[in-house]
């Protein structure tokens, strides 16, 4: 993923409210939201270049996403990002669990934020600013620097979920697809060059080769069930169709 907001609150009815673009070029194979046949009890969308995910729902209450860092100086780490959210999805640790066995290996993969949860807590771990840490109840942003940076697309998708928290989830779409760009004065500067910080500077990016894949909902319940939505989209910005899909607290899927 690329962007992504979420209320977090114990307690409430709706526990976890997630929504979440991912950014990538068109021509990286993968397959759309849905449930890994070879791993049950998994519901993500799989890349087909490393076979990892960006976002997901695994038994137990799991649930898994991911961003990359943006840093073209950064050095490539050997495995891909995309294999972390899969192996929490696939595993029995706790969050805490799998983060302490991941940190003295995250040197192996480029930059990257982590969310991890279950239906008790929920945890983020950027390797360069700090140890993994669970989170406290509260509306939160991460795009391709670290959780809450001020960068005006993360500013306005997460004031965005703030004033839509009971709203339904075409309201919640409609913040994912917000088009409009940073004026220059706001960009970031990651090292990209000014037309490509443009370009990324939108919640919703479209282009003929780069650009919003997936606009994702997840929305966990107090009693268990959850609902995860998704919209794909291809070269600038086509819609391209869309999965729903309802789950009962034992994994399987509602009508």
């Amino acid at each position: 993923m690329c962007l992504i907001v979420f209320a977090w609150r114990p307690g409430h009815d709706v526990p976890l409210l997630l929504a979440a673009n991912r950014d990538e070029f068109y021509a990286r194979p993968s397959l759309p939201l849905g449930h890994w046949e070879d791993e049950p009890g998994v519901y993500a969308g799989r890349d087909l270049q490393a076979g990892g995910t960006w976002l997901g729902l695994g038994p137990d209450g799991r649930f898994a996403a991911l961003t990359n860092i943006r840093d073209p100086r950064q050095a490539i780490g050997p495995r891909s990002r995309g294999e972390l959210p899969a192996r929490y999805l696939t595993s029995t640790l706790t969050p805490a669990e799998f983060l302490a066995q991941l940190a003295p290996q995250a040197s192996e993969f480029s930059g990257f934020n982590l969310l991890l949860g279950n239906d008790k807590e929920l945890w983020h771990y950027n390797p360069r600013s700090g140890a993994p840490r669970p989170l406290p109840a509260g509306v939160y942003g991460v795009s391709n620097a670290d959780l809450d940076s001020p960068w005006p697309k993360l500013l306005r998708a997460r004031h965005g979920l703030q004033q839509a928290l009971s709203a339904d989830d075409e309201a919640l779409f409609a913040l994912l697809a917000d088009p409009q760009r940073a004026a220059d004065a706001e960009l970031p500067e990651t090292g990209v060059g000014l037309e490509i910080e443009r370009l990324l500077s939108s919640v919703f990016i479209a282009s003929p080769g780069y650009g919003t894949r997936a606009s994702t909902l997840v929305k966990v319940y107090a009693d268990g069930s959850r609902q995860i939505r998704e919209r794909c989209f291809g070269a600038d910005g086509v819609a391209l169709g869309e999965t729903c899909l309802r789950l009962r607290q034992d994994q399987t899927i509602q009508p």
